[in-house]
């Protein structure tokens, strides 16, 4: 699964930005797959191609729809699309699986923790939950990842804040090379 995913990612998305945004979700959806005792592929799968069509259709609701119609035309399941669906808050999609939580929960949260990583001398080394909670309260650094959701989001996932950090920024640094995260 993961190869196809991977193959429709890079076919889609060109931007070495977005690619790594899309390996460290992967990386948290894995994560939490295995702690809810998941599929740990479709939920990787799913991070990895959560905004596979956001550089082609930037706007809402041209992103997440026309990717939801072309994962589709792949073969990828409702439950698959729907959970991608409700990532985006304006879809009015509710988020009642753990799969869907999980990748709400950690989509800001990814980019928020790259961006805090990037400015570090150590990268995500040593990067603790304690700096990106700092980081957070910083309205003018990464002003347009919203702080709304990433907490909303570890609410709805039912994990503390300082957790749901702390978890992210592991699962990423299992994939710090891929995300250009190795000092």
């Amino acid at each position: 699964m993961r190869d196809n995913a991977l193959k429709l990612l890079f076919e889609y998305t060109q931007s070495d930005a977005l690619r790594k945004h899309a390996l460290a979700v992967e990386a948290a959806m894995r994560m939490y797959a295995s702690k809810f005792s998941e599929d740990e592929e479709t939920w990787g799968a799913v991070g990895l191609l959560h905004d596979f069509d956001y550089e082609r259709y930037p706007q809402y609701p041209e992103h997440p729809t026309k990717g939801s119609e072309i994962l589709a035309a792949h073969g990828y399941s409702e439950e698959f699309r729907r959970t991608i669906l409700s990532h985006v808050p304006a879809m009015n999609i509710p988020r009642e699986t753990p799969m869907a939580k999980a990748l709400f929960a950690c989509d800001e949260l990814c980019g928020f923790i790259m961006a805090a990583a990037l400015i570090r001398p150590t990268k995500i080394v040593d990067l603790g939950a304690s700096s990106v909670k700092k980081k957070l309260k910083d309205k003018a650094f990464a002003r347009a990842v919203s702080r709304e959701d990433i907490e909303s989001g570890a609410k709805e996932l039912g994990v503390p804040l300082d957790d749901h950090i702390g978890r992210v920024i592991e699962a990423m640094k299992g994939v710090a090379a891929d995300l250009g995260l190795v000092a």
